[in-house]
């Protein structure tokens, strides 16, 4: 049913975890990537996609700058001809309560979560619209629906993304371009691979399914929007949470 062969994918903040996880699941099913992430490292990440039989780039960039994704974007279309797919990824997290939460750690996180999105929908928005076809996946979270206390620029942020979709979904609809979000809950990372036991104990319990969501579950899901079996969906949230959003 998913079929991405001959399409070439834009994922941000691909170089690890949920992002990693999303290139590769593109390229199991065909897809050509372009992985974007600040740092490229030792590129491992690139081979690891390369090895599924598919073209994968990487490119270093800084998605909240306009000027830098132009850039980018432009040796992107020289490099694989065309663009079918935009995954929106990118993402940070300054969480503390907002009596002690730094302006600039709230617009860092409004920055590469929200902004970025904008900035790279704008550039790839032309290209797609000729095309008269195309798929553009936001990051958002369930944090964005359900919030919680410590989080006001994450949780302003991915609200941020919800609407930027559902907007967008409108612009684009009548150009055969696709716009949607996931809503992703707690899903195994590195960053809650450092909870203690009893955290995610307490986690597990409020999850209907009772267990932490892989990143493979969300990378499934954009396997899905970005592919024709999608194809009637547009300006939806998507959640991966175990029915904790429910």
């Amino acid at each position: 049913m998913i079929n991405l062969k001959g399409k070439t994918a834009i994922i941000t903040g691909a170089t690890r975890g949920i992002g990693l996880e999303i290139s590769k699941v593109l390229a199991e099913n065909g897809a050509n990537v372009a992985i974007l992430d600040l740092q490229l490292g030792d590129e491992s990440s690139i081979k690891e996609v390369e090895a599924l039989g598919v073209t994968c780039k990487g490119y270093e960039c800084d998605v909240s700058k306009p000027e830098a994704v132009e850039e980018t974007f432009k040796q992107i279309l020289a490099d694989f001809g065309k663009v079918d797919i935009l995954v929106n990824n990118a993402g940070i997290t300054r969480d503390n309560l907002i009596i002690r939460m730094k302006q600039e750690d709230f617009d860092a996180v409004m920055s590469v979560n929200l902004r970025s999105a904008f900035i790279c929908t704008k550039a790839i928005s032309s290209h797609l619209m000729r095309n008269r076809s195309g798929r553009i996946i936001n990051m958002a979270s369930i944090n964005g629906i359900r919030c919680q206390a410590g989080q006001a620029n994450y949780a302003a942020s991915k609200a941020g993304i919800i609407g930027l979709t559902k907007s967008n979904a409108m612009e684009f609809a009548a150009r055969g371009v696709t716009v949607n979000a996931i809503a992703p809950g707690f899903i195994k990372t590195a960053m809650t691979e450092k909870l203690a036991p009893e955290t995610i104990a307490k986690y597990k319990e409020a999850i209907p399914l009772k267990d932490l969501g892989m990143p493979r579950d969300v990378a499934n899901a954009v396997a899905f929007l970005a592919s024709d079996a999608a194809g009637y969906i547009t300006g939806q949230v998507l959640g991966v949470d175990g029915g904790l959003g429910a």
